[in-house]
């Protein structure tokens, strides 16, 4: 029956949430976070212009001088532009003092804070209801005076809800009539659950079906995004976010989480500009100093990189690891990050986006080094992956000459570093050790002792001695060594060695200038 009802009325139109995002305001309660009147207006510009959030709420009234010099900033340049109306400040209930500091600041919206539950009217401001609703009517009254907008938080609404609907009924009917634009709901402390959260949204709409209502959600119970959606499927008009999450202890709602969610179970339509997401949820971490996990989604380093080499042969196979939340939706891009579980696929990968082409045993010489790597807990990336490529095929002979069997080097305060090595040079070991001036400059002279006492030869003399990390690499990754050596003739010859510790680089590098003067004579 409710089909044919539909199919008589027409498509239903996908529902629209407005969003409100409170970093400026709730999300500055985070604690260590301070923005400075000048990162404000940058985030609010970018929130506004950018991203196009349908509200911003920048600040608490009656703060500091500084607040407010930052209000008036956020407001001149909304005004600019045209925004002026979706710019919105905190009032509390103070009589005219709240509605004053407001207006000198040049916003028009005031976000008045009142009691949604009775203990709090009880025990935090000492009085009766019907007390605290004349002082809320009085303040509304004057805002509108002053030409000045009014939404309504009932403070503690879910603590309400629970323990006194009544009150919450009692406020509602007394100030429905009001010039409200928005009744607000938070769930200040954070203790609701998803069922929760529609149980009592129906009963506010059933009550009061032509009101808008909003939800302001918490994380203590890490279900801000959870609620978020429930109060969205049960009716509600608007929901508030922060950038990243932040807000008092555990947080707020997320931007970005609470914007994708909307979107793809939803079906909900919104003014958010997706490919901008990243941009801001950048700009707040750098201001805030609140680094974003690496696995939050939407926004962490990590969400659209793969590792698992079959999930890399699988995207190359028709996207068989996609889903709806492609980077490209949100200005980023997929990589394919590369260590001990990447596959030749993963790798393969990477090389065809970098335009390198190997052959399926340079592949696979390429692959066994970066598993070597991330048998060391060492992440690859694809800026790495042209420095890995030329350690291993730069010098690329048949079969090393010169192995080295094993070494060990020691360090200790007020000593000389120590070195003990042994290497295989054709089908002869030899050993050695030496101090020197450092780790390397000991392996070397216990080289070079077993070249001249047990071989007889000369070792090159070491010309210039370079380290450099791979630009854009990862510096807890990789580290080049290049060495340049003299021969006696004075001809130069460079070899450089990869790897993750800079004194194993370099004896890399060493072992392959020993073998290219091995391969010379054949």
């Amino acid at each position: 029956m409710d089909d044919v009802l539909q199919e008589k009325k027409g498509p239903r139109l996908s529902p629209f949430i407005e969003i409100m995002d409170s970093t400026l305001r709730d999300g500055e309660q985070t604690s260590g976070v301070s923005f400075l009147p000048h990162e404000k207006l940058m985030i609010a510009r970018m929130l506004l212009r950018d991203l196009n959030v349908d509200r911003i709420e920048v600040a608490s009234a009656r703060v500091s001088e500084g607040e407010k010099e930052a209000v008036r900033m956020i407001c001149r340049y909304a005004r600019q532009i045209d925004c002026l109306q979706r710019v919105e400040v905190l009032g509390f209930i103070d009589g005219h003092i709240s509605v004053d500091w407001i207006a000198d600041a040049g916003a028009t919206t005031m976000n008045l804070l009142a009691k949604g539950s009775l203990r709090h009217c009880r025990e935090q401001l000492g009085k009766t209801p019907e007390q605290h609703i004349s002082d809320i009517r009085d303040v509304i009254a004057y805002a509108q005076q002053c030409g000045i907008a009014t939404n309504l938080y009932l403070e503690d609404w879910s603590g309400g809800m629970k323990d006194s609907p009544d009150y919450v009924y009692q406020l509602m009917d007394a100030l429905v009539d009001m010039p409200v634009r928005r009744f607000m709901l938070p769930d200040t402390l954070g203790i609701m659950n998803p069922l929760q959260v529609v149980e009592y949204f129906r009963k506010m709409l059933r009550r009061y079906p032509d009101v808008h209502f909003d939800f302001h959600a918490h994380n203590d119970y890490d279900l801000a995004v959870s609620n978020s959606l429930a109060a969205a499927l049960s009716g509600a008009r608007g929901l508030h976010v922060t950038v990243n999450g932040l807000g008092e202890r555990c947080g707020n709602a997320p931007l970005s989480s609470v914007q994708v969610i909307l979107k793809d179970h939803f079906n909900a339509r919104t003014n958010i500009v997706e490919n901008r997401l990243n941009e801001v949820s950048r700009l707040v971490e750098s201001y805030s100093g609140i680094g974003i996990a690496p696995n939050q989604p939407i926004i962490g380093d990590n969400v659209f990189t793969q590792v698992a080499g079959v999930h890399a042969d699988g995207d190359q196979k028709g996207g068989l690891y996609h889903n709806a939340l492609m980077p490209e939706r949100f200005g980023r891009r997929r990589e394919y990050a590369m260590g001990k579980n990447s596959g030749r696929a993963n790798i393969t990968r990477n090389l065809m986006e970098l335009g390198l082409e190997l052959t399926p045993e340079q592949t696979q010489r390429v692959t066994r080094r970066i598993t070597e790597l991330g048998d060391r807990k060492e992440v690859v990336t694809q800026d790495d992956l042209p420095f890995i490529v030329s350690d291993v095929l730069k010098h690329d002979v048949a079969e090393d000459k010169v192995k080295l069997v094993s070494y060990q080097v020691s360090l200790a305060y007020g000593l000389k570093p120590l070195a003990n090595v042994k290497v295989q040079v054709g089908d002869m070991q030899y050993e050695a050790h030496s101090s020197g001036d450092g780790q390397y400059d000991a392996f070397v002279k216990a080289l070079r002792r077993i070249y001249r006492e047990y071989l007889d030869r000369t070792f090159p003399l070491l010309e210039n001695y370079s380290v450099t990390i791979p630009p854009g690499g990862r510096t807890d990754a990789l580290v080049q060594t290049v060495i340049t050596w003299r021969r006696d003739d004075g001809r130069l010859m460079r070899t450089r060695g990869l790897d993750a510790d800079q004194t194993e680089a370099a004896i890399k590098a060493t072992i392959k200038m020993l073998n290219m003067i091995e391969d010379e004579k054949l």
